[in-house]
């Protein structure tokens, strides 16, 4: 082979694994997550009390538009008669939102034994498309999963 066919072919191969290696570096960019650090990294973002939330609002707003003392103040002020219209609002919609969850309820309830009994046939189903060695893993994860789900559902309520 002439020594210019054989420069070719070593650098259309040296080009070839370059882009390769590019391209893996530059995917490897693109779908990296953004990067969390502390105790908490990976866990949601902590739920903020009322008063929390209200204090990092107040200084959020007022580092981000400068407010001076006054109106600091005056936002509060602002602050707490919007808190007391809510509060009047829900006060004065409290029985018909407490009605339309009882009768939420009862229809959940209704409904409960045909739920339970398409569940039931969908994990029969499931069973049916296992082997006998994965079916002690599928109750494992049905087991776990409605650990979670009871665990939402009392956070849930707690609301």
């Amino acid at each position: 082979m002439p020594k210019f066919g054989l420069s070719a072919v070593l650098s259309a191969i040296l080009m070839f694994f370059s882009g390769a290696v590019l391209g893996a570096f530059s995917y490897r960019l693109y779908s990296i997550s953004p990067v969390q650090s502390g105790k908490d990294a990976g866990a949601p973002p902590k739920k903020l009390s009322p008063d929390e939330f209200r204090k990092k609002y107040v200084s959020d707003l007022a580092s981000a538009v400068k407010l001076d003392s006054q109106q600091i103040l005056a936002l509060n002020g602002v602050l707490d008669r919007t808190r007391a219209e809510f509060d009047k609002l829900n006060d004065k919609i409290k029985p018909e939102r407490d009605a339309l969850n009882e009768k939420r309820d009862a229809l959940n309830e209704k409904w409960r034994p045909d739920r339970e009994a398409i569940q039931s046939h969908q994990v029969e189903s499931i069973n049916g498309l296992l082997r006998p060695d994965q079916r002690p893993l599928y109750e494992a994860f049905r087991t776990e999963r409605e650990r979670l789900r009871r665990l939402h559902d009392q956070q849930r309520k707690k609301q």
